[in-house]
C-alpha cells in the first residue's frame, strides 16, 4: 500500500470519530442514554485501534519530522482524551443528566475535535516517508485492528503510558468554568 492509501485510510478513521463525536454532543443534548451509550461504545471501540497504531508506529515514525516536543504534544493529547472519554462514560451513567451535566459533555467532546483535525493532517508528513517506513505503520495498523481492543481494554492492559484521569478531567472543567464566570462578571 502506498502513502496515497495511508491518507484515504487515515482520513476516512477521522471523518468517522468526527462524526461520532458530533453525534455525541446532539445524544447528551437530546438527553438520551441509549444513544449516549451506543456512541460511546463506538468511540471507544474505533480509538483504541486507532490511537494504538498511532503510538505504536506512527508517532515514532514522525518523530523526525516534528521533533520529540511535537510528538509528546500528540501523545499528551491522546493521554487527556482517554480521561476525557471515561469522564464522559461517568456522567452517561447518571440517572439524569442536568443543564450542567449536558454543558460539560459537551465542551469536553468538543475539546476532542482540534485533535482530530490536526491528528488528520499528519497525513501528508506520512507522504515524505519512505516506502518501507509507510508499510511498517500499516502493518501495525492492521495488526491493532486485528486485535481490536477498545479503547479502555488497551489503555489498562497493553499502553504504558498513563492517562489523564476521569476525575482530573472532571476538576479541570470546573475550575476553568468558575474561572469563566469570574470574568464575565
Amino acid at each position: 500500500m502506498s502513502a496515497e492509501q495511508f491518507t484515504q485510510i487515515f482520513r476516512d478513521e477521522h471523518r468517522k470519530v468526527r462524526d461520532v463525536l458530533f453525534d455525541l454532543i446532539q445524544a447528551f443534548d437530546r438527553r438520551d442514554p441509549q444513544r449516549i451509550g451506543a456512541l460511546l461504545g463506538e468511540a471507544a471501540s474505533y480509538a483504541g485501534p486507532h490511537f494504538r497504531y498511532e503510538e505504536e508506529s506512527l508517532y515514532p515514525a514522525l518523530v523526525e519530522v516534528f521533533g520529540r516536543q511535537y510528538i509528546e504534544k500528540l501523545l499528551h493529547d491522546h493521554d487527556r482524551v482517554i480521561g476525557t472519554a471515561a469522564r464522559l462514560v461517568e456522567l452517561s451513567g447518571k440517572q439524569a443528566l442536568s443543564v450542567d451535566d449536558v454543558a460539560e459533555a459537551t465542551e469536553l467532546v468538543r475539546s476532542i475535535l482540534p485533535h482530530v483535525s490536526d491528528c488528520d493532517g499528519l497525513s501528508i508528513m506520512v507522504e515524505r516517508l519512505p516506502a518501507a517506513t509507510v508499510q511498517d505503520i500499516l502493518a501495525t495498523r492492521e495488526r491493532a485492528w486485528s486485535e481490536n481492543l477498545e479503547l479502555f481494554t488497551w489503555t489498562s492492559g497493553v499502553r504504558t503510558r498513563p492517562a489523564v484521569s476521569a476525575e482530573q478531567i472532571a476538576r479541570e472543567y470546573v475550575a476553568t468554568t468558575a474561572s469563566t464566570s469570574a470574568q464575565a462578571r
